[in-house]
């Protein structure tokens, strides 16, 4: 497969490379051996916002610093990608390496595994439940029920959805493995520094401003892959996503993340959201969805299988859109 110069920035010509990346994710996810060995790429932008946070989050005028040290994050990124993908795409089956690399920014495997593992313990008991559901949620996993377990679970499945799997997705098809490389970086910048505190309030004003404005597509995608995976699956409700969308999605305090929360409530017939605490502190947020408050294993179990069915539709009309771009 070759590309000319103007097709680096057209989605059609990264249709087989999203698809072979997809299917990579899926199947394998990121190499744990390599993972303990030198880490994750996500790891490294960390570690370089750490060292920008560390030496620029202070004294006066903390939003241009914090506006720079995101600039250098994405100079950075682009200064590593850009040429690597040139480079693939100069070459015979570059774009299979090309995948192989984007396949690292999705976390398809990894998702469903780290939410599996919440349901498989609740089954087993709520202490084990708490210390799996750990890994996956910001909010005090001690005062966590089992209900509040498995929302827990669900919301996490929801956001990381889009933020994971969609939004990485999204921009490699517009844009190429520069594109999802950049969606992550942004993300992990407002993941580690784009809080309201004291503390990130200025400094990581741009970060998270960056990171509303590139999800914002696929938030609302993924509220929409949900509602329609939902009404091919069995015992779900894709209208009640749909309802759940239009009167709750704006009511979080996200501007993206209502929408793969609330339509994910709303397929589950069951509430998400509402009051949380984190770091001991208790937050008030809005409701998602008009359904049972009491959740389960068997929630989680369910929103899987919606998750699941979501990656089906997707990998399916990639590969539909690929043979079409290549036979044309």
């Amino acid at each position: 497969m070759n590309f000319d110069a103007p097709s680096f920035l057209l989605a059609a010509a990264t249709l087989p490379i999203a698809v072979v990346a997809l299917l990579i994710d899926r199947l394998f996810g990121y190499p744990t051996g390599l993972q303990a060995r030198a880490g994750h790429p996500v790891q490294w932008i960390g570690a370089v916002i750490g060292w920008l946070e560390a030496t620029l989050n202070s004294g006066n005028a903390r939003k241009p610093r914090g506006v720079l040290a995101l600039l250098i994050v994405i100079a950075l990124t682009l200064a590593a990608t850009v040429p690597l993908t040139l480079l693939l795409r100069g070459v015979e089956s570059g774009w299979l390496g090309e995948a192989l690399l984007a396949s690292i920014l999705l976390s398809q495997k990894s998702l469903e595994d780290h939410v599996r593992a919440v349901a498989d313990a609740l089954k087993a008991g709520i202490e084990a439940a708490r210390e799996a559901v750990r890994h996956i949620a910001g909010r005090d996993p001690q005062k966590l029920d089992e209900s509040g377990v498995a929302k827990a679970a669900l919301e996490s499945l929801a956001e990381n959805m889009s933020d994971g799997v969609v939004a990485p997705l999204f921009w490699l098809l517009v844009a190429g493995l520069p594109g999802a490389a950049l969606y992550k970086a942004i993300n992990t910048a407002d993941s580690m520094i784009g809080y309201k505190s004291s503390a990130y309030r200025e400094f990581g004003w741009a970060a998270a401003r960056a990171d509303d404005l590139v999800n914002l597509p696929a938030a609302r995608l993924t509220g929409w892959l949900i509602a329609l995976s939902a009404a091919l699956t069995s015992g779900m409700t894709g209208r009640g996503a749909a309802h759940a969308m239009a009167g709750d999605a704006r009511k979080h305090l996200s501007p993206n993340a209502g929408w793969p929360e609330s339509a994910l409530a709303g397929a589950l017939a069951v509430r998400l959201g509402g009051p949380r605490s984190y770091d001991g502190e208790k937050v008030d947020l809005a409701w998602m969805g008009e359904g049972r408050t009491k959740l389960n294993s068997e929630d989680i179990d369910a929103g899987l299988r919606l998750y699941n069915t979501g990656l089906n539709i997707v990998t399916a009309l990639l590969v539909l859109a690929s043979i079409m771009w290549w036979t044309a």
